[in-house]
């Protein structure tokens, strides 16, 4: 393989690995940004995506865990990948109204802390319900048969079908999300209550119904990261742990609720983890901490962020 073939590789798997903290980052930054909640337990989000993907995808063989003791193995609906990516969504997305509605609304004037700590402790909670159920074990979440081939691309050559999916779905997700939020009543309405929230309520509007909203579209992007993101790792109870932090990093990188800066953080994230990977696989992880703290310090609101005025 050529180094130019080389590096265009890498510059699509770094697209393909920050789609993924694309979907997830959108949602922690418009709920951060426009409900000013903390949310740690996004990930439990992303976690319940990547399993209710999968039950309804395949059929699993649980070997360990109360299922498998309750004698629920094999589970599964093998419904395949589409009826996944529209029903996943949708039922992530009612989780989310309940979070919002039990969880997340009577904290929204309580310090970030208060914020934190509860939904860290959410988040530990679901894990651990499901790893009682399902076992610490992990399972192969399979790529749908349409799309588990190699694509000959110009200069690279072959590359894996999916990866250019995921990249493709992800797109299509972040403009109806982009034009749901700057082009509707109900964007108009949430973008407001983001700015002056007081003077909102003063105009007869209550936004306790938007904000519902905001969360439970949150919740859902999490949900499709879920179902489309599954294939390409191990599912196991750890998932939701592991993808928060650089989801959280993307939100720093690009600004908190700032769609367009959730996508360029996540494009930052994506591209500097596939060439350390490729280059220093040692220091991959530890790179995505240098790229937020040198944003920090030359934009402490993040690249696309709007720094707040304190009156």
């Amino acid at each position: 393989m050529s180094v130019l073939a080389e590096v265009v590789t890498v510059a699509l798997n770094g697209l393909q690995q920050g789609a993924i903290y694309v979907l997830v980052a959108i949602g922690l930054s418009i709920i951060l940004g426009t409900l000013k909640f903390v949310n740690f337990a996004h990930g439990a989000l992303y976690l319940i995506g990547t399993y209710a993907g999968l039950l309804i995808t395949l059929e699993i063989n649980v070997t360990d865990g109360k299922l498998a003791d309750w004698g629920y193995t094999p589970i599964g609906l093998e419904w395949g990948f589409l009826p996944a990516l529209v029903i996943v969504p949708s039922v992530v997305f009612a989780v989310g109204l309940l979070m919002e509605r039990f969880v997340a609304r009577p904290f929204y004037d309580r310090p970030d802390t208060d914020q934190i700590l509860l939904t860290f402790g959410l988040a530990i909670v679901v894990q651990e319900v499901f790893k009682i159920l399902f076992g610490g074990q992990s399972y192969n979440f399979a790529r749908p048969g349409w799309a588990s081939g190699q694509v000959d691309l110009p200069i690279v050559g072959t590359f894996p079908e999916w990866r250019l999916y995921i990249i493709g779905i992800t797109a299509a997700v972040v403009v109806l999300v982009y034009g749901l939020i700057e082009y509707t009543d109900f964007g108009l309405v949430v973008r407001a209550g983001t700015r002056d929230a007081e003077m909102v309520e003063l105009l007869g509007i209550k936004l306790s119904r938007p904000y519902l909203m905001v969360f439970g579209v949150g919740a859902a992007l999490a949900g499709v990261a879920g179902v489309v993101g599954g294939p390409l790792y191990a599912v196991n109870p750890n998932i939701g742990t592991e993808i928060l932090v650089p989801s959280f990093l993307v939100v720093v990188i690009g600004g908190v609720g700032s769609i367009t800066g959730a996508v360029l953080g996540g494009i930052l994230i994506g591209e500097t983890l596939a060439i350390l990977v490729a280059v220093a696989p040692q220091w991959s992880q530890v790179g995505i901490y240098v790229l937020a703290a040198i944003v920090l310090l030359a934009r402490p609101q993040g690249l696309l962020g709007v720094e707040e005025v304190t009156p």
